[in-house]
C-alpha cells in the first residue's frame, strides 16, 4: 500500500526557518511527481509547492515564492519543503500528496505554527 509521512512541523518564531520531510513508500517514488499542500483552520486548502519526476521542475504557490524551497531526494524516497523567512500566516497542517490515475494519495499531515 502507498504510504507517505511527513515529519519536522513544530513551533518556530517568525523569521525562523523549518525543513519538512516526507517519506514515502508502496510506490516507485523516482517515477512520481510530488506536492506539498497546506491548510489553516476556516481556510481552504492550497497548494504550496510541486516537483515533477527527476527534479527537473518545480512550481510554487505566489505567497511562498523565494520563500519556500521543494527538493527530492529519489535514493531515499523523500521529498522535502524547506521554509525560510517565516510568518504567522504560514501556520497550518502541510500534507504530502501524489496520484495516480485512480486515487490521490495523502500523509497524516505535520503543524506548523509560527508565532512568537
Amino acid at each position: 500500500q502507498v504510504q507517505l509521512v511527513e515529519s519536522g512541523g513544530g513551533l518556530v518564531q517568525p523569521g525562523g526557518s523549518l525543513r519538512l520531510s516526507c517519506a514515502a513508500s508502496g510506490i516507485t517514488f523516482r517515477l512520481y511527481t510530488m506536492r506539498w499542500f497546506r491548510q489553516a483552520p476556516g481556510k481552504q486548502r492550497e497548494m504550496v509547492a510541486t516537483i515533477t519526476s527527476g527534479g527537473g521542475g518545480t512550481n510554487y504557490a505566489g505567497d511562498v515564492k523565494g520563500r519556500f524551497t521543494i527538493s527530492r531526494d529519489d535514493a531515499k524516497n523523500t521529498v522535502y519543503l524547506q521554509m525560510n523567512s517565516l510568518k504567522p500566516e504560514d501556520t497550518a497542517v502541510y500534507y504530502c500528496n501524489t496520484w495516480t490515475q485512480s486515487q490521490n494519495y495523502w500523509g497524516q499531515g505535520t503543524q506548523v505554527t509560527v508565532s512568537s
